[in-house]
């Protein structure tokens, strides 16, 4: 007769036990799911487990290799943790007894398919003059990019404006980009160098890479073009995303007047939007910002080419400047100037904002069921992370994953591809 030892929470445990004692298999007991290794494992063929982080610790797989058990696993979305211990592909949460006793028989199960290549992305984040929260959103997209399973590093390349070490309360005195960019030059610059003068952030969704910005904007010549794009392009090896706040300006009218050797004021913000893989075009929901967003938007197009991607983000979302219906006003005017039919909206939160500021930390943080938390974490998603990334369950809603707020989810999803259909909520 077969044994096994379950380790499920209640009451889905007791209910498995009855259940594989009728079909005629041993169960010699039901342990918490807690990752511990049981005290006994002599006398255990097989144990059922759920197929999560907290359950599969690497202490109880190894204890189950030395002792010749068979792990089954139950539950689904963590395929690459599976492929990891090299252990068989998930049965569903709800499997009948039935199919764990054939999984717990089968002489040659399915091997959990291995998790296929990361693609390392650059995010630059722009927008125009006017503080529409460039550095806000930057810092937020880093939290939930990493919340996902990503590695993430977080660069300040504003070359006028560097705000990022100020907002998470680092000091302004560490190496960051331009000791990353100084190394790329004399061809020194590596993932390992980058670890050791990054600056690593611990947040609510994950530890975060930040390369802070210039102690003073009259720096600005050490991030020249020559040595800005080495150095992202070595950030490629280094982490899965990249985020890079740059300031506003990318012209290059300067060089009538000036030496056409010398460097350029706005070549590191030039230089990232080039690079990136991703523009995130934030503009704030005023009638003053969209209309400097429109006129730099044909720029930016200009500068990076029709094909790149580039997604559209109206942040400070609120009826005042526009009225009552902000977002269809916005909507509009995007569509009419510059046929942009896809818009992110991100709300205003105040509160949110200045918890963020007060504590010197991300807003995730300090105000985790914030909407523009809420608004963001769908950005992320938007942005297409790789196939390995998790689905954050709660990230449809401020409320919870209850049965009340999953519903409408649902419909959302079931609706499908139109952004008109279901808008996020939105901001900065």
């Amino acid at each position: 007769m077969t044994s096994v030892l379950i380790a499920l929470p209640e009451p889905r445990g007791s209910r498995l036990r009855d259940e594989l004692e009728r079909d005629g298999i041993d169960v010699l007991g039901v342990i918490p799911s807690d990752g511990r290794v049981p005290s006994r494992l002599d006398d255990v063929e097989a144990l059922i487990v759920p197929a999560t982080r907290t359950a599969l610790t690497p202490e109880l797989v190894a204890a189950c290799d030395r002792a010749g058990v068979r792990i089954v696993t139950l539950g689904a979305g963590e395929s690459r943790l599976l492929s990891r211990y090299g252990l068989p592909e998930a049965l569903a949460d709800d499997a009948d007894s039935w199919q764990i006793a054939a999984a717990i028989a089968d002489d040659a199960p399915p091997t959990a398919a291995a998790a296929p290549p990361a693609r390392r992305r650059v995010i630059a984040v722009w927008g125009p003059h006017g503080a529409p929260g460039r550095s806000t959103v930057a810092i937020q997209l880093a939290v939930e990019l990493a919340r996902s399973g990503r590695s993430c590093a977080l660069i300040d390349a504003d070359t006028v404006a560097p705000s990022l070490a100020l907002l998470l309360g680092l000091g302004d005195e560490a190496p960051g980009i331009a000791a990353a960019c100084r190394r790329a030059e004399l061809g020194g610059l590596d993932p390992a160098e980058l670890s050791r003068i990054a600056t690593r952030v611990e947040t609510s969704g994950g530890a975060i890479d930040v390369l802070g910005g210039l102690n003073r904007p009259s720096r600005w010549p050490e991030l020249s073009a020559h040595r800005l794009a080495p150095a992202l392009a070595v950030c490629r090896d280094w982490v899965e995303e990249t985020i890079v706040d740059v300031a506003a300006s990318f012209d290059a009218d300067e060089e009538i007047f000036e030496d056409l050797a010398g460097p350029r004021r706005n070549a590191a913000t030039a230089t990232a939007l080039r690079a990136a893989d991703v523009i995130v075009a934030v503009t704030a929901a005023d009638p003053l910002s969209i209309s400097r967003f429109l006129r730099d938007h044909a720029e930016l197009r200009a500068l990076i080419g029709p094909t790149a991607r580039i997604e559209v983000v109206a942040n400070h979302v609120r009826p005042g400047p526009l009225g009552i219906d902000a977002r269809g006003q916005i909507r509009r005017a995007l569509e009419r100037f510059a046929g942009i039919t896809d818009v992110t909206f991100l709300p205003f939160d105040q509160r949110a904002a200045d918890a963020s500021l007060l504590h010197a930390r991300p807003m995730a943080d300090v105000t985790p069921r914030s909407p523009l938390v809420s608004a963001v974490r769908r950005l992320a998603e938007r942005l297409e992370p790789a196939p390995t990334a998790r689905r954050i369950a709660t990230a449809g809603s401020s409320r919870g994953s209850s049965r009340g707020a999953r519903w409408p989810r649902r419909a959302r999803a079931a609706r499908g591809g139109s952004r008109r259909g279901s808008d996020p909520v939105s901001a900065s």
